[in-house]
């Protein structure tokens, strides 16, 4: 009896953790620490209690977004090969209780971060509204629901940031450009990879109405050159040291070569090459920011 309790407590938590997209909150939590450390300095000083409630708040804001994403789109996961085994489609939970899982995970987020500060709150609660009630809705509708995704990934910087300062300056924006400018080519390789199973869920991904990769090609490149000088930004703004920018500007050029390949011959192998830069790009210049050298 007590094993198969056991046994249904842990694939009820491996199936939250499936729900709130437990990977995607590590890089909530990575972006969102970088926002943090990057803001402290002689009149901001770091404190741990700060960062860890910002943080997991975060997280906890992030995984209640997925959720109620997930719920929302269900039936359109169940139409395609890399959602399909969701845990909503394939019958492990029902939407009433995913549903109500979100609304948890929401409250549980504005608890966390109420003692952090006004600024951290209302962006955390902005994102989760954001996400859900205007990118999803978006997403079947037009492939500029890209853009407004994006802006859903700069904010847990910005978040960080203001958990330290108290405002969100001008150093919370400049961390913020680097994430969104960053996501346009990473989301638009992976649109590309996984065109043919967006379509049969009926998302509007650029991909669906550029069949030969021309414009998704053109528009990763031009992504990925942007990128060089918004991420440079954050060295120009002085919370950036030498390090950072040297590391900036070649994941940078790196991501800039792949994307030359994609523009080249728009083929799943090259997008998939900007995909993995992409993947490079972020851990390897946020690392550098964050030591402050």
């Amino acid at each position: 009896m007590d094993q198969s309790k056991h046994q249904f407590e842990n694939g009820l938590f491996r199936t939250a953790l499936e729900l709130s997209k437990a990977r995607l909150s590590i890089l909530v939590v990575w972006t969102t620490a970088t926002g943090a450390i990057a803001a402290q300095g002689e009149n901001h000083p770091f404190q741990w209690k700060t960062l860890l409630l910002t943080v997991t708040g975060t997280a906890v804001a992030a995984a209640a977004a997925s959720v109620l994403n997930q719920v929302l789109e269900a039936h359109r996961d169940a139409r395609m090969e890399r959602t399909e085994q969701r845990p909503i489609p394939r019958g492990a939970i029902r939407q009433k209780t995913a549903w109500l899982l979100g609304l948890g995970l929401t409250t549980t987020s504005i608890a966390l971060l109420w003692s952090v500060g006004r600024w951290p709150l209302w962006l955390a609660m902005g994102t989760i509204a954001l996400y859900a009630a205007v990118y999803t809705p978006l997403k079947p509708l037009t492939s500029l629901n890209t853009l407004v995704g994006a802006v859903v990934g700069a904010v847990p910087p910005m978040i960080g940031w203001a958990a330290v300062r108290g405002e969100v300056d001008g150093g919370a924006w400049v961390l913020a450009g680097i994430l969104f400018v960053w996501q346009i080519p990473h989301f638009l390789a992976l649109a590309w990879m996984y065109r043919d199973d967006y379509a049969r869920g009926g998302f509007q991904m650029l991909p669906a109405v550029d069949p030969d990769g021309v414009l998704t090609s053109r528009a990763t490149l031009v992504g990925s050159l942007a990128l060089i000088p918004v991420s440079l930004s954050a060295f120009l703004a002085g919370f950036a040291g030498p390090f950072y920018a040297a590391m900036a500007l070649v994941c940078g050029l790196i991501m800039v070569v792949r994307s030359l390949r994609m523009l080249a011959q728009p083929t799943r192998e090259t997008a998939r090459g900007v995909f993995l830069s992409s993947l490079l790009h972020l851990p390897l210049t946020l690392g550098a920011l964050a030591t402050g050298w």
